[in-house]
């Protein structure tokens, strides 16, 4: 399944739960989806306060399936087509130079 299909997938699911009315008690604005991540976003990193891994991946990957949902959903809400934008941020990154970290003598 390639992004596209996700995101109609994705799409699917919140128009039967009614999300996309109006009057939804979850309105799908950009600025809900984006603060939605974000939260999701914190729930995969709790997986990790103490740990260096995961003790429930069957958890952890609920939580990355919801950051993928909610990400999916605010580019499409947003207009942003996924694949170009990544394609283009590592096209970006190839050229960038990051610092290394000093080498301790």
């Amino acid at each position: 399944m390639d992004i596209q299909q996700l995101t109609l997938e994705m799409h699917r699911f919140v128009t039967a739960k009614g999300w996309y009315e109006p009057d939804s008690p979850r309105p799908q604005t950009p600025k809900n989806l984006a603060a939605s991540l974000s939260i999701e976003a914190a729930e995969v990193l709790e997986h990790f306060q103490w740990a260096e891994t995961p003790a429930d991946l069957r958890a952890l990957e609920g939580e990355l399936a919801d950051v993928t949902l909610y990400l999916l959903q605010l580019a499409s809400v947003c207009r942003i087509d996924l694949e170009k934008a990544v394609m283009d941020k590592l096209s970006l990154n190839y050229t960038r130079q990051w610092d290394q970290p000093p080498v301790d003598r």
